[in-house]
């Protein structure tokens, strides 16, 4: 039996985002497997106050996860400037809880400084962290896309990303990334879940033999979803309401359809919190645009999703930036769902086109109105792909390929 620690950037209960999720699934499949596991999610004014005393708060009944609570934090660095507060109770958990493994899920709101700190108090501990998106490489957010217009990016460079952030100077943009691959050069093993993902990295010179492929998985369901029958004419949209994930190109895309084939239904799932108000203003301006065919439903638990995913044919994810692996698009699968999907990053990686989905061209609302108007009128089509799509991996499978993972690194000799 191992003790692990793992550590997130938030707490599905606060944020449902798709890191998060994943990390505490995860964690609770180590469990399962016989494990002494530990999951803090960090978080900050955004979702909970300040507690005096320390940074370590409760959440719910679990005694085996709790927030650490991260208000001083630098952005752009991924640096935790609270050096006398935020990282000695850091140090004193790791002191107390003497982990075996630290699965890392994120430097956001828990500093790059963590890591080599983590080398020093265990020396002997495997520290693993999974690249969920490119926060390491972009300031933008971790998107890899323009700050003007929505220019997706192939790699970054200080004076590329000078030109995104004209007030930065590319001096510190050099610096910035000196900084972290020094941080990383602690770390015994890198995972990303996306062919495509490794492939980035390995572009901003990490050593590729560190980089280990291990597809996210998702719970099992206790059965499989009815298949629809008659016409497969119902698009469903489940995820986060956000300027990158494409919800104004796919209104668009249905306000078109209108004139195609109006004979559909959108149903979209999901919140938009913490969002501008411009974009706010674009979303009920394409939902007015797109016209009663769609229905709003907004947030969602878990626990309902099996239910809310029998009631469409086909799940559309639309994103326009590099997604490296949307965990709808698993998911969909797992419910027996064909995907309609943007042919880029890791979208384009897990749907095959027109084998076990659809894909579309990105940022193009003519384009993917005309493939749902096919989705919806070519007979067969639906059976054709639903046969076609295999569910992702279980939690446990996702699990034993980590644990394996820590179980071949020696330490402290295997760190390349």
């Amino acid at each position: 039996m191992s003790r692990i620690l793992v550590l997130a950037h938030n707490h599905p209960d606060l944020h449902p985002g798709g890191t998060e999720i994943v990390a505490r699934d995860l964690c609770a499949a180590y469990r399962e497997a016989g494990h002494e596991t530990l999951f803090v999610g960090a978080t900050n004014a955004l979702h909970r106050e300040p507690h005096p005393g320390t940074h370590f708060q409760a959440i719910g009944d679990a005694a085996d996860e709790m927030l650490f609570w991260s208000g001083h934090f630098d952005r752009f660095a991924l640096s935790q400037t609270d050096l006398y507060g935020a990282m000695q109770d850091l140090a004193g958990l790791l002191a107390e809880f003497r982990p075996d493994v630290i699965h890392l899920h994120h430097l956001l709101l828990i500093g790059q400084e963590f890591i080599p700190m983590a080398r020093r108090i265990l020396p002997e501990v495997r520290i693993v962290l999974t690249l969920h998106d490119y926060y390491l490489i972009c300031s933008h957010d971790g998107l890899m896309v323009k700050t003007e217009g929505r220019r997706r990016c192939d790699r970054a460079s200080p004076a590329d990303c000078h030109a995104c952030f004209p007030a930065v100077t590319p001096e510190r943009f050099l610096l910035r990334e000196l900084s972290l691959k020094t941080a990383l050069g602690a770390v015994d093993r890198f995972v990303a879940p996306s062919e495509f993902l490794r492939r980035r990295f390995v572009d901003w010179s990490l050593d590729p033999d560190r980089i280990v492929v291990i597809p996210n998985g998702r719970p099992a369901v206790p059965a499989a979803l009815p298949r629809p029958t008659g016409r497969r004419r119902t698009f469903g949209y489940f995820g986060n309401l956000n300027p990158w994930k494409g919800l104004t190109v796919l209104l668009e895309a249905a306000a078109r359809l209108r004139d195609i084939d109006p004979d559909f239904e959108l149903r979209i799932h999901g919140g938009a919190p913490f969002q501008s108000e411009a974009f706010l203003a674009d979303l009920e301006a394409g939902f007015r645009a797109a016209g009663p065919a769609v229905v709003r439903l907004g947030p969602y638990r878990p626990e309902e999703l099996p239910d809310l995913m029998a009631r469409v044919d086909w799940a559309v994810v639309p994103s326009i930036w590099w997604e490296n692996a949307p965990l709808v698009i698993g998911e969909a699968r797992l419910h027996g769902r064909p995907v309609i999907a943007s042919g880029i990053g890791g979208m384009a990686e897990a749907v095959r086109d027109e084998i076990d989905g659809l894909l579309v061209r990105p940022d193009d609302p003519a384009d993917l109105a005309r493939v749902m108007a096919r989705a919806m009128r070519e007979e067969g089509l639906w059976d054709r792909l639903a046969a076609e799509a295999a569910p992702p991996p279980g939690m446990d499978a996702m699990a034993r390929a980590h644990l394996d993972l820590f179980g071949s690194l020696a330490a402290p000799a295997g760190r390349a």
